[in-house]
This record gives C-alpha cells, structure tokens and sequence, in this order.
C-alpha cells in the first residue's frame, strides 16, 4: 500500500471514530459500521458463490441446475445477494410492510456489489396500482432508484405496468403461483428495449414465477436479454445456510 493511500485509510478510521454511534439494526449494539455492527453483517446469510448462473440456486460448481436444464426460465440471468433466511427475511418484512425505509440504501447496496455485468437498462418489478395505493410505496422501485444510481445504469420508470392484481404470490402454493402471474404485465408501447439487454429489480424470488412472467412480456417487447436482480433468493429448505 502506497504512503499516500495509507494516509488516506488513517484519515477515513479517523472520521469514523467522530461519527456518532448509533444501535445496530439486529443486535442494539453501538456501532458505526452502518446499520448493522461489524459481527451482525458477517453474519448474514449471504448467497454463496457457487450457484447456478440461470437461477441462483446453490450448486456444486457454479454450473446450471439441472432444474434450469429441464426447464429453463423465461429470463437468462439471476443475482442475489443473499438467502431468504434469519435476519433477511425479517428485515425484508420490515421494508416492505412497517415502511422501514432506511433498509432501502443496505439491502440494494448488497446487491449492487453482486452485479458483475452491467445490462443496458434496469425496470422494478412494478405493483399493481391497487396494492400500491394500499403500501403507499413499491420497495422494488426503490431498490432500483438507488441500485440504478449507484451502477449508473438507467433506469425505466413506469415502462412496465401490473395489470392484474393477483393475489399475494407468498399466499399461494408454489404449484399454483405461475398460473396466478398469467398476462399479469404490460410494456408502455413507447417504450423502445429492441435488443437490449434488461435486468428486473426485486426483493425476493422464490419460485421465479413473477420475474419469469416480466421477463417474457419483456421479450415480446424486443428484449434480447432479461437478468433477474433480487436482494434475497429462497432455497430448498435443505439448502438453507
């Protein structure tokens, strides 16, 4: 490390130790590591590594799930930053449903530093305008503010619309919830993605169905490429970390 570099890592200790401590998110303890103290965030469950590139399900060697094999998904790429386990899962919940806000800057940096190939352009897997007036705000939107700021990758605001409102997919039997996502999306006709590469921004997959049935309406609006962007993916429960 050059002298001048280690002069400006003193500089950056330094201010942090001026900062005030504030309690971390999970255990209360002081901290100013952010919003989770240095032991909680080494701690949390984070996607390992070696998973399948199509779908993010671990696998021994980063290679395709057979899952994926048999049936690939509608879109060609996933990244998640963790598994959607304790304290996740909690904190998600506490995005999503108590508007605990202050998560949206952690959670998509998270992800944002999974991202290894930057797409043309990034979409939030858009609410239904019922379910939207009900929250009073859309976390996937959010994350992909922020996440489409901190990349520098633009982002389209409204070019996808919910036109069905569906039942909540964590309410249905995973069997049930492709079905339940049928037609549920439209692309703005003004919207021109003719051969881009898009990435949809989410909180959470689980069966992939919502991300899977975006990413087709995408397609058929001329996209040539669809990732799937989540903060959190689920796993079989015998792959829990």
């Amino acid at each position: 490390m050059s002298i001048l570099s280690q002069h400006l890592l003193n500089i950056g200790l330094k201010f942090g130790r001026l900062l005030p401590a504030q309690p971390c998110l999970l255990c209360g303890a002081l901290s100013r590591d952010g919003l989770c103290c240095a032991a909680c965030n080494s701690e949390l469950p984070r996607l390992s590594l070696m998973h399948c590139p199509t779908c993010a399900l671990p696998t021994l060697a980063g290679e395709v799930c057979g899952r994926c094999l048999q049936h690939p998904p509608t879109f060609d790429h996933a990244v998640a930053a963790f598994s959607y386990s304790f304290p996740i899962d909690q904190l998600i919940k506490a995005l999503k449903f108590h508007e605990r806000l202050i998560l949206v800057k952690f959670l998509a940096n998270e992800l944002a530093s999974r991202v290894t190939s930057k797409p043309d352009c990034v979409v939030a897997l858009p609410l239904h305008p019922i379910r939207l007036r009900e929250r009073g705000f859309n976390q996937s939107q959010l994350l992909a503010t922020h996440i489409s700021k901190r990349l520098d990758i633009p982002l389209l605001t409204d070019a996808c619309q919910r036109v069905r409102d569906t039942p909540p997919q964590s309410s249905l039997p995973w069997k049930e919830r492709d079905k339940n996502m049928h037609h549920a999306f439209s692309m703005r006709p003004d919207v021109d993605i003719q051969g881009k590469h898009v990435a949809i921004i989410d909180d959470v997959m689980t069966t992939g169905a919502s991300l899977g049935e975006l990413a087709g309406t995408l397609k058929q609006a001329g996209a040539r490429e669809v990732s799937a962007w989540v903060v959190a993916r689920t796993l079989p429960h015998h792959e829990q970390i």
